[in-house]
Order: structure tokens, then sequence, then C-alpha cells
């Protein structure tokens, strides 16, 4: 079933246990979010008709779930009633021309008989779940569908990482070999973009080991088995990330070292080139006065001669200075 713009429904289905999905319109949709038949159903948070549909048709669920499933800013968190489970997972925003880290919420009310999901962005995840059911190879009932969720969310993530993970060893090759200011901002972008995408992966940790412990009935053994499989890899995903954001840490370290290694280096040439034109200033200056009495004035070959004690006197002290070891 196609989106449908002008419904805070983007799309439903029933599920059949079997892993396929069965396309529901609108109005499919509301009589079988009040039936016991099992029932995906995707809504639009930012639709104004969104909390009136959601009081309508599914109205066990208390104020508390509603402002939770509609709230402006959500950050990863899980919650249990009795029946069923709110939960709030974000998953990288993959969509054209946005930032991975600016994560995408997707807000969710599960139990044994009712799938009720809202987005306010494309998140491609739900997209891929979308897909299985269509081919036959969805989830075939809420557990299996919790499970997938969070596995294609998290699988979604692991190609931004290591794109993240590549740009860290990319610059800091750069760092070692020709270290330049402008790579100071490549550094800061790679440290923000770490720092956010840990923000809101870190609190997914915490989710997940709460639903391996939840005591849901559609929750079955094979279920927290799968769920382990992905703590284990939001677990990975936020020691790479640490790592990651203490790695640009070095390197920027390495970059300012590097830098001022570079600046102390051309400070000393100049000090020494300094070093050694300040006799040759003094004396061509004190030569070079506008008074009588000044050595060598009728003497036509003066000037050679004041030319060559100078180029001794340079000579002489690049000998000093080797010998004090200045360069």
């Amino acid at each position: 079933m196609m989106e449908k713009t002008g419904s805070c429904i983007l799309h439903a289905y029933r599920i059949d246990g079997r892993g396929n999905g069965n396309p529901l319109s609108h109005d499919e949709a509301s009589d079988v979010a009040k039936s016991e038949d099992l029932a995906w159903v995707h809504l639009d948070a930012g639709h104004a008709g969104t909390r009136g549909w959601l009081e309508r048709e599914v109205s066990y669920l208390d104020k508390i779930i509603l402002d939770a499933l509609l709230a402006e800013e959500t950050r990863p968190r899980i919650m249990e009633f009795d029946n069923g489970i709110l939960l709030i997972l974000r998953g990288v925003n993959l969509n054209e021309n946005e930032s991975p880290e600016d994560m995408v919420s997707i807000r969710l009310w599960i139990d044994g008989h009712r799938i009720i999901s809202l987005r306010r962005r494309r998140l491609k995840a739900v997209q891929d779940i979308r897909t299985m059911l269509e081919e036959g190879r969805g989830p075939k009932n809420s557990g299996d569908f919790l499970c997938m969720l969070i596995a294609r969310l998290f699988e979604r993530m692991e190609p931004v990482l290591t794109d993240l993970d590549e740009q860290t060893d990319d610059i800091e090759e750069r760092v070692m070999e020709d270290p330049e200011i402008e790579e100071r901002q490549d550094i800061i972008n790679i440290r923000k973009e770490a720092i956010t995408l840990r923000r809101y992966i870190a609190p997914q940790r915490d989710v997940i080991m709460h639903l391996r412990t939840s005591e849901m009935a559609w929750l079955e053994p094979m279920h927290k088995r799968h769920l382990q499989e992905s703590l284990d890899r939001v677990v990975r995903y936020t020691e790479d990330l640490d790592m990651i954001r203490e790695r640009a840490q070095i390197v920027k370290d390495e970059l300012v070292n590097a830098l001022s290694d570079r600046l102390n280096r051309n400070m000393y040439v100049l000090s020494v080139i300094a070093s050694i034109f300040l006799p040759l200033g003094f004396f061509t200056g004190l030569l070079g006065i506008n008074v009588g009495g000044i050595p060598g004035a009728e003497n036509s070959e003066a000037f050679y001669i004041f030319c060559g004690l100078l180029v001794v006197l340079v000579i002489a002290q690049i000998i000093i200075f080797k010998k004090l070891k200045w360069f």
C-alpha cells in the first residue's frame, strides 16, 4: 500500500503469522486496530489527525503514552505497561542531503496484537520491514517485528560508523605526512559527529538490556537471543565511537604539536639569519654615516676590501654557530 499524503496513516498491514503482510486501507486499518488480529499501523506523528485517530481507534492507550508517541523531541527510552511496551528508538538519517548523525526517531507502542509506530521523518529501517512483509519474509508476530526492526536499525548504522572510522584513518595519515592548519576543522567535524551519534546510540544499549529482561508473554526466548545479538552490536558501536573520539583528540594534539614544531623551526631559522646579519648591519650602518673621517673614503679599493671583510665575518659566524650547535 502506498503512503497516503492526505491521511495520518502512512501504511498499514495485517500480519498473517507466516511472514506475509496484507496492505490495509485507512478504513480497514481502523477496523483491524480494534480487532484481535495482529496488525501494524505506521502513522505520521506530525499530521494533525494522528492524535485523534489514536484516541478513537486505540482508546486503551492513556495520555502518558500518547504524549510520548507524539512528542516533538525524543530520546531513546522504554516503558513497560500491563499489556505492552512503549519504545522510542533512533536510527541514522540516510535521507537525501541529510547528515547521518541527525538521527531519526521511531516511536512504538507494541503488544501481542497491535503494533503502532510513528515517525516525523523517513526511516529506511521501517521501509525494510515493509518490503520484507510484502515479499513474505517479514515478522510473524510482535516479538519478531521488534527484533527485526532493532536489527535493521543497527545494521544501517554500521556503514556510517565504518565511514567515520575511515575518515579518522585518513586524517591521521595526512597529519603524520603533511600537517596543515585546515585539517583542524576536519578533526573537529569527526569528533562532533562521533559525539552526536554516541548521544543517541548509547541509551539504546540500556533499552535493549531492559527488553532482554522483560516478562512480556509475546517476547519468547528466541526473541531474547536475537536481542542479545543486537545488544552486543550496540555495545560495540558505543565502544567504537569512544575510540574514534579519543583518536580524533590524539590526532588533533599531534597536529598542534606538528604545527608548533614547524613554527618553532621557522622562528629558529629566522633567528639564525637575524644573528648573522646583525653585525653586518651594524658595520654597514657605521661606515655609511655621512660624516668626515670614514676610514677608506679616499681609497678606491676600500669598498671591495670591506665586502671581503664582511664575507670573512659571515664565515666566522657560521663556524662559531656550528661549534655552539645552533644549527
